[in-house]
C-alpha cells in the first residue's frame, strides 16, 4: 500500500535458521539440576511416586546406574532428598553421620566425583510431626532450629556435598549455616538458599514423594504468603546479606513475576524451581491428550530463563534432555 508505514518484524521469523540466529533464550542440560529422593534401607527398592508420572523413590544401590544416565544425558547436578526409615520429634536422621543424603552423598562421589551434588537442607522429612524445625507448645521455634541446622549442614559438607541447599525457611538460616560451615573448614562449599519460598499448594504431590506432609497444621507461619511480592526482595537480600550464593525462587511457574523481581535486583545467580504440583499438572493433562508435553514443557522452561533464572531445578530434565538431542 503505497505510503504505508510500519515496521517489517517478520524479517526475523521468516524461517527455522533465523529464528534460531536471533533467539534471545534458551534451555540447555547446563541449566537443569535433577532431584532425586532417596530411600533408606533395602536393596532394589524402586517405588514409583503415584502423583508424580516418571519420578521414583529409589534405594542406594540403584543410585550409581541413575548418575551413569544422568551424566550421558548432559546433565551435571543432582538435588537429593531423603527418605529415612525412622523419624523423631528432632529429625536427627538428618545430621547423623549416616543419614540417607550423606550416605547418598558418598556413593554419588565415589562412584563420579564430577557430578555436583546438591543437598537439601531441612528437617522435614526426618520430624514426626513434619515441620522444618523443633517444636515447642505447637509452633516452630526459630533459633533452636537454627542449630539442627547447622549441624545437617556440616554433616552434608563432610560427605562430600558440593552445594548446601537450605530449604526451612527459618529467620537467619544462612547466617548460622554460613558460620557454621566456615568454622568447620568448608568456606569454599557454596549456599544456595531457598530464599523466596512460598506456602504454596503446589508442593502437594512432592510431599508424597518426600513423605514430609506436616503431621498437625502447615507451614504458613514460616513460608511466605503467596499474595506477597515486594517481601520476596527482602528475604533474598537478608540472604545475600547473610552470605547466599545463589538464590531459589519456589515455585517458579506460578511466580514468573517474583522470579523476575529478584533477577533484576540481585546479581547473585538465580534459580528457579518448577515444582511437583507444576510438574504433575502437565503430566496429567499429556496423559490425557489435550496437550503436547514437549512443546509445553519447553515453553514454561523458556519462560524461567526468559524471566531471569540462570539455573532450573525441575523433574523434567530427563525427558528435557531427551528432547534437545532430537
Amino acid at each position: 500500500m503505497k505510503g504505508l508505514q510500519f515496521k517489517r518484524h517478520r524479517r526475523l521469523r521468516s524461517s527455522a535458521f533465523m529464528r534460531d540466529l536471533v533467539r534471545e533464550h534458551q534451555v540447555t542440560t547446563d541449566d537443569l539440576i535433577y532431584p532425586l529422593f532417596i530411600v533408606e534401607g533395602g536393596e532394589n527398592i524402586r517405588n514409583p511416586i503415584s502423583s508424580m508420572p516418571g519420578i521414583d523413590q529409589i534405594s542406594l544401590d540403584l543410585l550409581p546406574a541413575e548418575i551413569d544416565e544422568l551424566l550421558e544425558l548432559g546433565i551435571k547436578a543432582v538435588l537429593l532428598f531423603g527418605v529415612p526409615n525412622e523419624k523423631d520429634e528432632v529429625g536427627s536422621g538428618a545430621y547423623h553421620t549416616h543419614g540417607i543424603i550423606q550416605e547418598a552423598t558418598r556413593v554419588i562421589k565415589q562412584h563420579a566425583p564430577e557430578m555436583l551434588v546438591v543437598a537439601d537442607t531441612c528437617l522435614c522429612e526426618y520430624t514426626d510431626h513434619g515441620h522444618c524445625g523443633v517444636i515447642s507448645n505447637g509452633d516452630v521455634i526459630n533459633d533452636e532450629s537454627l542449630e539442627l541446622l547447622v549441624k545437617t549442614a556440616v554433616k552434608q559438607a563432610e560427605a562430600g556435598a558440593d552445594i548446601i541447599a537450605p530449604s526451612n525457611m527459618m529467620d537467619g538460616f544462612v547466617a548460622a549455616i554460613r558460620q557454621g560451615l566456615d568454622e568447620a573448614g568448608f568456606e569454599n562449599v557454596p549456599i544456595m538458599s531457598y530464599a523466596v519460598k512460598y506456602a504454596s499448594a503446589f508442593y502437594g504431590p512432592f510431599r508424597e514423594a518426600a513423605e514430609s506432609a506436616p503431621q498437625f497444621g502447615d507451614r504458613k507461619t514460616y513460608q511466605m504468603d503467596p499474595a506477597n511480592r515486594r517481601e520476596a526482595l527482602r528475604e533474598a537480600a537478608s540472604d545475600i546479606e547473610e552470605g547466599a550464593d545463589m538464590l531459589i525462587v519456589k515455585p517458579s511457574m506460578a511466580y514468573l513475576d517474583v522470579l523476575s523481581d529478584v533477577r533484576r535486583e540481585f546479581n547473585t545467580p538465580v534459580v528457579a524451581y518448577n515444582v511437583s504440583g507444576e510438574f504433575s499438572m502437565i503430566k496429567a493433562a499429556a496423559q490425557n491428550g489435550w496437550i503436547d508435553e514437549q512443546q509445553i514443557v519447553l515453553e514454561t522452561h523458556l519462560a524461567f530463563k526468559r524471566a531471569g533464572a540462570d539455573l532450573i531445578i525441575t523433574y523434567f530434565a530427563k525427558d528435557i534432555a531427551k528432547w534437545l538431542r532430537g
